[in-house]
């Protein structure tokens, strides 16, 4: 596990990183592993692991996460 994760796994589900033009959203756990298959196209964008995200819809995905009881960072 990369050291920036290390203690972060049993806090949060999904890790967002802010990259300017775009979000990663790095699923840590199953469980969100298994949301992102059920509710994001599989046609979306995966880079090192995390999912793509434009700007755009960052803010209303994270909050599907978390209404359906992910643990977002």
């Amino acid at each position: 596990m990369p050291a920036r994760l290390r203690g972060m796994a049993s806090i949060s589900d999904v890790e967002i990183e802010n990259c300017g033009s775009l979000f990663v959203f790095q699923p840590l756990t199953p469980a969100a592993e298994a949301w992102i298959a059920e509710n994001v196209s599989e046609e979306s964008t995966w880079w090192a692991g995390g999912l793509v995200v434009e700007p755009r819809y960052a803010r209303d995905l994270a909050a599907g996460m978390v209404a359906d009881g992910l643990r977002v960072t």
